[in-house]
């Protein structure tokens, strides 16, 4: 009981303190992976439901494998819905992320879709998280307390509403997804962009004057370095299958031992 006197989401209390967090990128369906990526200093596992085959079984599955292991699992669902957000906070997440939140009013039920009523819309059937929250007490009032929400801005037309959208309270966290928004703005992925830049200070400066965290993705050390100078502090780092081609890459490239080199999207 003592260890779990005075707890907080330990990913807000990092950000609180102003430091910043890396999350890796959870997209296959091994437990010994997530169980053993929560022990390697990474602060929270962003658990990939929209671009990933894992399920809720599976999710659950990593919530119990990594329970009581430094870092908590947050998860993606695939679309803006209280039962999206509802059937993973209900295997015991800490925290969730909602993707293409480019309306103030998705951004509303986001944040209404994680707390209990009278402050939001979440039902009440939240047996297996309570078996395996980390806070004693009432699983209701820790979990309306210490929940993230966390929305995603990658489509251009959310540039329209980003003070209104940064402006929801109980909004933690505005992650920018800046290939999806790359696209939306026409550059087809593209990055280092007059354009892009110009859409991500907006939506910097936006979060920074409502007072939320800002986050991006990043996939190497140099990369978070530079982007916490622009203000970022929630950064989505390599998956699982990146990780192993990078350990891979350090063995096997000195010894003149080249890989097939992956097509599409980088791995992270």
């Amino acid at each position: 009981m003592s260890e779990t006197v005075g707890w907080s989401n330990p990913v807000r209390a990092r950000l609180e303190a102003g430091d910043f967090v890396v999350g890796m990128t959870v997209t296959g369906t091994s437990l010994d992976s997530a169980a053993h990526a929560a022990k390697l200093g990474f602060h929270f596992l962003w658990v990939e439901m929209e671009h990933s085959p894992i399920t809720l079984e599976t999710l659950r599955a990593i919530v119990l494998a990594t329970r009581g292991l430094p870092a908590p699992v947050f998860a993606r669902v695939p679309v803006v819905e209280l039962w999206t957000a509802k059937r993973v906070l209900d295997q015991g997440v800490q925290g969730v992320i909602f993707p293409f939140t480019s309306t103030p009013e998705l951004a509303s039920k986001a944040v209404a879709a994680c707390r209990y009523p009278p402050a939001g819309r979440r039902g009440s059937g939240a047996g297996l998280a309570v078996a395996c929250w980390p806070e004693p007490g009432s699983y209701y009032d820790s979990a309306d307390k210490h929940v993230m929400t966390v929305t995603v801005i990658e489509e251009a037309s959310a540039l329209d509403h980003i003070d209104e959208i940064a402006a929801t309270p109980g909004l933690d966290v505005i992650f920018i997804g800046v290939s999806d928004l790359s696209f939306s703005l026409g550059l087809r992925g593209r990055q280092n962009e007059p354009l892009l830049d110009e859409a991500i200070a907006k939506i910097i400066a936006a979060a920074k004057r409502n007072n939320k965290f800002v986050g991006r993705p990043a996939g190497n050390a140099g990369a978070v370095q530079r982007f916490r100078e622009q203000g970022f502090q929630f950064f989505q780092s390599v998956t699982e299958l990146g990780l192993m081609a990078l350990g891979a890459a350090q063995l096997l490239e000195p010894l003149g031992i080249a890989g097939v080199p992956p097509s599409g999207r980088a791995l992270y």
